[in-house]
């Protein structure tokens, strides 16, 4: 077969985008919250994840989420969610939300359903935050978070679709951000995140931690569509 074989005519129809690791995950997130949102079964969900973590393409992984995921608004009042907005992610601008986080030689776990504050300081001494943004209410679209660790650590989680911006700096100790090489539309919630380190460290991670069931059942999918 020839290389020009492979490539399309101009008659012809434009294939579909291929789908990347990042686009398989976001998906499988939207469907795991879908469930939880009481919106699909625990059958259903597992159907849908086998299928998406094998889907060759971003149309077939739309085609999972169409019904599970509302129609958001896009233009309108500010202060309500961004249209950019990854799913779970809010914005609602005003006043309250977290400040601060604080863990001295014990540890703190802030997940699910939560309000964060413009600026909120995570201290970490001699203890560990496990701080996940993946549901998290912002109030404003611009988020500033301050990680301290002095002889502790943590972990953030960031969802996907969102724009992260990381600074770090570890002094005897050691950061670890793995933010993939992810694309982020414009206009949607930015949030920053500055890592200070002495004698202990902080991972940031895009997406929600998954339970020891949920990565069995992922190893399992996708050994089976292997």
């Amino acid at each position: 077969m020839s290389d020009e074989s492979l490539v399309p005519r101009p008659s012809e129809q434009r294939p579909h985008l291929r789908a990347s690791d990042a686009d398989r995950e976001q998906t499988a997130e939207t469907l795991r919250r879908a469930m939880g949102e009481g919106r699909l079964s625990v059958e259903e969900l597992e159907d849908r994840l086998r299928v998406a973590y094998s889907a060759p393409t971003v149309r077939e992984l739309e085609l999972l989420v169409s019904d599970v995921t509302p129609v958001l608004p896009t233009s309108g009042d500010r202060r309500g969610v961004a249209s950019a907005r990854p799913p779970g992610l809010t914005v609602r601008e005003g006043p309250g939300g977290d400040r601060w986080i604080v863990a001295i030689m014990s540890g703190h776990e802030r997940r699910g359903r939560w309000r964060i504050g413009a600026r909120c300081t995570v201290l970490n001494i001699m203890g560990g935050s496990d701080i996940d943004l993946n549901a998290v209410e912002l109030s404003e679209s611009m988020t500033q978070l301050n990680v301290y660790s002095v002889m502790g650590g943590g972990e953030v989680r960031v969802p996907h679709g969102v724009q992260v911006e990381v600074s770090n700096l570890a002094i005897m100790g050691g950061n670890d951000v793995q933010l993939g090489d992810e694309v982020v539309p414009p206009g949607g919630p930015v949030i920053r995140i500055r890592l200070v380190s002495i004698m202990g460290g902080c991972s940031v991670k895009r997406g929600r931690k998954l339970s020891k069931e949920e990565r069995r059942r992922q190893k399992e999918l996708r050994e089976s569509d292997a």
